[in-house]
């Protein structure tokens, strides 16, 4: 049975607003780009705080570069609620110890599923650290990735945090993050990040 992420996060939505509650939120963030539609919905609800932790990038100044545009958006965007920022650890080398053997999988493949648990479990621990009291990612949004198999490996992170379902597809979410990419002028790049991502672009 095919689950809809967006329903039940409007359910949990109204849940906290009939209460008169703003939540924590910790928003594990791939990019800016991708962040934009995340951000400007989940602050309307949350109190957010957007955790920029990639070590998949392996180039520095690739991953300096996005590090950056988070920030310059966080810094223009008028939000209901103050959001804040992280920089995680950038340790490309825990990326390639976690994927070893796998680099020669396809996209969409094992080796995105491990990237994708090596992200959520680092910020579910930051999650933990700071007492958010929820904790998400932005990797739902892009149409290439599997937010079902996303929200299986954020359920299953054990810590004191609550992982958020979502599925920032639905809503036209894609669409309105290329509008404000466009508005706040962000650098979009086209591929993941790391160096197999970018051997399959070419």
């Amino acid at each position: 049975m095919k689950i809809n992420y967006q329903k039940k996060l409007d359910r949990l939505i109204a849940y906290h607003q009939s209460k008169g509650e703003v939540p924590t939120l910790l928003l594990h963030s791939c990019c800016a780009p991708c962040s934009s539609y995340c951000i400007e919905y989940l602050s309307n609800y949350f109190k957010i705080t957007v955790l920029y932790f990639n070590p998949n990038i392996g180039e520095k100044s690739e991953y300096l570069k996005r590090r950056d545009e988070q920030k310059k958006l966080i810094s223009k965007m008028k939000t209901k609620y103050e959001v804040k920022f992280i920089d995680g650890d950038y340790n490309p080398q825990d990326f390639y110890d976690a994927v070893q053997g796998f680099e020669n999988e396809p996209e969409r493949g094992k080796r995105c599923a491990i990237c994708f648990a090596l992200r959520l479990n680092y910020t579910g621990k930051v999650a933990e650290q700071i007492g958010a009291d929820y904790f998400a990612t932005t990797l739902t949004l892009s149409p290439l990735k599997n937010a079902h198999l996303i929200n299986e490996i954020g359920k299953n992170i054990k810590c004191k945090s609550q992982y958020l379902c979502t599925d920032f597809k639905k809503k036209e979410g894609y669409k309105r993050s290329i509008e404000l990419s466009k508005e706040f002028e962000l650098y979009r790049q086209n591929y993941c990040g790391c160096i197999f991502s970018k051997r399959n672009r070419k």
